[in-house]
């Protein structure tokens, strides 16, 4: 095994979280044949890339099951649309300028590009996804994004190449950039967003660990990436979307002239010995006392249920080995999971509606980066006396729509 970004070989395992298998191969029946695979991530002693030891084939994650569809999520939405309007405003784009998303989902960044007129162009390799960004007028490749990709289906160089939550995904990082470097026009802009290990590490968000999140990315390790490709970051923004994201700005080193670069400090941060330590101690105590919340309020004979069914809610089932004699179902907004299972977990997912039908005493948040929005939106739960337990960054109750958290003592 070999760092992602510089060959090193000497890399470090940083944390195990056993084996599980992909987290969103959702079960259409129990009789299906499931495999588990080691979820172990380790830390390069050269660059400081965390990366996943074991990589599952992208035939395998990325096939037409997939069950990830960007526009169902409001506040999502809002994100893209907003980085489209941002980037438009910023970088004076016009209608000849070519704007590229790779891993383009269902259309939704594309979709603001489109609307101000800008050329575009969606590479996704889940077909049913692609199918839908077709519908709505965009020309999108279902392929997987790589330098072999034949030039001549490209209209001209790309002004605009971005990459939200993709860059994490990918296995070989020389090979995606320089398939980004053939495609980005010289006065290009190339714009990724991807979680910050930082934010992971301090806010111990290990459901962010999953088998499609190959790497978890500094600032400093991208930095020495993109300068081995002749490219610079010359700005970042962060955001609380996704526990902690940050959005690079990525122009060829010659046209990095044009902008003035001034991070600051920002590309020399990285995680260091006695944060790491503690993120590993705290997500075993963190483990520990959600299993005794959940097992405490079984034992007073109230229901519990788990509402939203992300990828990462998989990880933190699968590691805590919650399953359906806990957790009754999981609701779900999504068509893509309603009627099938969780993996390795086996609990039943159910649309949303069930929940206010049904009443369950407490309600598990699975997707807790969104848990303001899904309280929002199922605010008639808690006015009826239902309750909220978010997970992350530590087990906790809420009692009231208004925010108040209720510690693990208070059932």
């Amino acid at each position: 095994m070999k760092c992602r970004i510089c060959y090193n070989e000497n890399l470090k395992m940083f944390l195990s979280l056993g084996y599980h298998p992909p987290s969103d191969a959702f079960l259409s029946n129990l009789t299906e044949p499931e495999t588990h695979y080691p979820l172990t991530v380790y830390e390069c002693a050269g660059c400081g890339l965390f990366q996943l030891g074991y990589v599952v084939p992208k035939e395998i994650l990325y096939n037409d099951k997939y069950p990830y569809e960007t526009g169902m999520n409001v506040d999502g939405v809002k994100h893209f649309r907003e980085l489209a309007e941002s980037v438009i405003n910023q970088f004076h784009l016009g209608h000849n300028d070519l704007v590229v998303d790779i891993g383009s989902n269902d259309g939704t960044l594309l979709s603001g590009f489109k609307e101000s007129g800008c050329k575009v162009l969606g590479i996704e390799p889940v077909k049913q996804l692609a199918e839908k960004s077709k519908e709505k007028g965009i020309d999108t490749y279902s392929w997987f994004f790589s330098s072999l990709m034949p030039e001549p289906l490209f209209i001209g160089k790309a002004k605009i190449i971005t990459a939200t939550n993709v860059f994490a995904h990918v296995d070989d990082l020389h090979d995606f950039m320089e398939g980004i470097d053939k495609l980005l026009a010289d006065n290009g802009i190339f714009i990724i967003e991807a979680p910050y290990i930082g934010d992971l590490l301090e806010n111990f968000e290990f459901d962010t660990i999953y088998h499609e999140h190959l790497s978890y990315f500094s600032p400093k390790v991208l930095h020495n990436l993109f300068k081995q490709f002749g490219m610079v970051i010359f700005k970042m923004d962060e955001f609380s979307i996704h526990g902690g994201t940050y959005r690079y700005y990525v122009c060829k080193k010659p046209y990095s002239e044009m902008f003035k670069i001034n991070l600051g400090n920002g590309l020399g941060y990285h995680p260091d010995t006695s944060t790491c330590s503690a993120f590993v101690e705290k997500i075993e105590k963190n483990r520990e006392e959600l299993i005794w919340l959940l097992r405490s309020i079984k034992m007073k004979g109230k229901r519990i249920v788990g509402v939203s069914a992300p990828a990462k809610g998989n990880t933190l089932l699968n590691y805590c080995k919650i399953g359906p004699e806990t957790l009754d179902y999981i609701t779900e907004k999504s068509d893509l999971k309603i009627g099938k299972y969780t993996p390795g977990t086996h609990i039943p997912i159910v649309p949303d509606s069930k929940l206010l039908e049904d009443m369950p005493d407490y309600a598990l948040i699975l997707a807790w980066n969104w848990s303001e929005q899904i309280m929002n939106n199922l605010k008639a739960y808690t006015d009826k006396g239902g309750k909220w337990i978010v997970p992350i960054p530590e087990p906790h109750i809420i009692r009231t729509g208004a925010g108040a958290w209720v510690g693990i003592d208070g059932l």
